[in-house]
C-alpha cells in the first residue's frame, strides 16, 4: 500500500516539473538567443567565403583548380569565430536553478550548426564552380573533406567548453581560438599524425575513419566539460532522503 501510494503522489509531481520544463522553454530560447555571439560567428562565416569567393574568382580567369586545401584554409576562420560559442552565463547562478548550466551552450551550439553547414556547403560550391567541366581526372571525394572540417569544429567546441569550465572563462575563445587553431595545425604538419590524418600519404577512407574517432572524442570531451555536477549530486541526495523516509 505504502509503494502504491508513492507511486501515485510521484505522478503528479512529474506533471508538474514537465509542465514547468514547458513554461520555462521560451524565456529559455530567448536567452540563448540574445547570449549567442552572432557577430563573432557570421564574421568567421563570412571572412573565409568571401575569401574564397575572390580568389576562385581570379582562379575562374586563370583557368586553374582550386583544391581542398584552399577550403580548408578558408573554413579556419568559422573554427576561430566557433571557440567564441559555447558560454554559460553566470555560471554559478545557474547551479542554484531549476535549469542546468548546459543548457545554454548546447543551444548556442544547435543555433550554430544550420550557419556552419550552410557555410561548408556554400565554401565546396564555390570551389567546385573551378573544377573544368571535362577535367581528365574527376573531383576528389568529398567525405574525407567533411569529416576534416567536422572534427575542427568539434575540437574547437570542447576547447571552448574546457575553457568555459577552467579559471580562464572570462577570457572564453581568446584561449580557446588559439589553441583550437594550434591544435589543427599539430595534426595536419606533425609527421607523426600526418601519417593519419592527411591524404596523401592516407587513404580517403582511412583519413575519414581518423577524423571521425578525433571528433567523437572531442564530443565527448565536450559532454564532459558542460556537465553540471551540482544537479546531479542533488538529484543522488534527494533521492536517498526519499528512500529513507519512505515507510517499510
Amino acid at each position: 500500500m505504502h509503494r502504491l501510494s508513492a507511486l501515485s503522489t510521484a505522478e503528479p509531481v512529474r506533471r508538474r516539473s514537465r509542465l514547468r520544463w514547458l513554461r520555462v522553454l521560451p524565456l529559455l530560447g530567448r536567452h540563448v538567443i540574445r547570449t549567442t555571439p552572432w557577430a563573432a560567428l557570421i564574421s568567421g562565416c563570412l571572412a573565409g567565403t568571401v575569401v574564397l569567393a575572390v580568389v576562385a574568382h581570379f582562379a575562374v580567369r586563370g583557368h586553374w583548380q582550386l583544391g581542398q586545401a584552399a577550403v580548408r584554409d578558408a573554413f579556419l576562420p568559422v573554427i576561430a569565430a566557433l571557440a567564441f560559442v559555447p558560454r554559460a552565463s553566470f555560471r554559478l547562478v545557474t547551479r542554484v536553478t531549476l535549469v542546468p548550466s548546459w543548457v545554454t551552450p548546447a543551444g548556442q551550439i544547435l543555433l550554430a550548426v544550420p550557419l556552419l553547414a550552410a557555410t561548408c556547403w556554400a565554401q565546396l560550391r564555390i570551389s567546385a564552380r573551378t573544377v573544368p567541366a571535362h577535367a581528365p581526372a574527376g573531383p576528389a571525394a568529398l567525405y574525407p573533406l567533411i569529416a576534416q572540417l567536422a572534427a575542427w569544429c568539434l575540437v574547437a567546441i570542447a576547447a571552448a567548453a574546457c575553457v568555459d569550465r577552467s579559471r580562464y572563462a572570462d577570457l572564453g575563445g581568446a584561449v580557446a581560438a588559439p589553441g583550437s587553431l594550434v591544435a589543427v595545425g599539430l595534426a595536419w604538419y606533425w609527421p607523426v599524425t600526418s601519417k593519419f590524418l592527411v591524404e596523401p600519404p592516407a587513404t580517403a577512407h582511412g583519413v575519414t575513419i581518423a577524423w571521425c574517432g578525433i571528433g567523437t572524442g572531442a564530443a565527448v570531451l565536450t559532454c564532459a566539460a558542460m556537465r553540471d555536477g551540482w544537479h546531479r549530486y542533488a538529484r543522488r541526495r534527494l533521492r536517498l532522503l526519499a528512500r529513507r523516509r519512505a515507510p517499510g
